[in-house]
């Protein structure tokens, strides 16, 4: 499973503390693979935000799962405008 400064950036937007987000990340911990997005991932999510009327954000998280090879898992509709970056799934589509 893999996650990002984004993630983590995000986690901590929506109100969680450190100890807390370390904590939602104890338990998978063994399988998790943490990778940065690059500064040529953010320029090309702030143009697809742009472009396609997306949170910059979601962009990035599109971008690095193609970087990575990744599947995307979201409930986001907004990937539905990013399936030419990478096709997401929904959590009940991969139990």
């Amino acid at each position: 499973m893999i996650y990002s400064d984004i993630v983590l950036l995000e986690l901590g937007v929506g109100g969680y503390q450190p100890h807390e987000i370390e904590k939602l990340l104890e338990k998978t911990k063994p399988i998790l693979i943490f990778t940065e997005s690059t500064e040529k991932q953010a320029r090309k999510a702030k143009d697809l935000s742009s472009k396609r009327n997306v949170p910059k954000g979601d962009a990035l998280h599109a971008l690095i799962a193609r970087d990575n090879k990744a599947i995307l898992v979201t409930l986001d509709n907004h990937f539905r405008k990013l399936l030419d970056i990478t096709k997401a799934k929904r959590p009940q589509d991969i139990i």
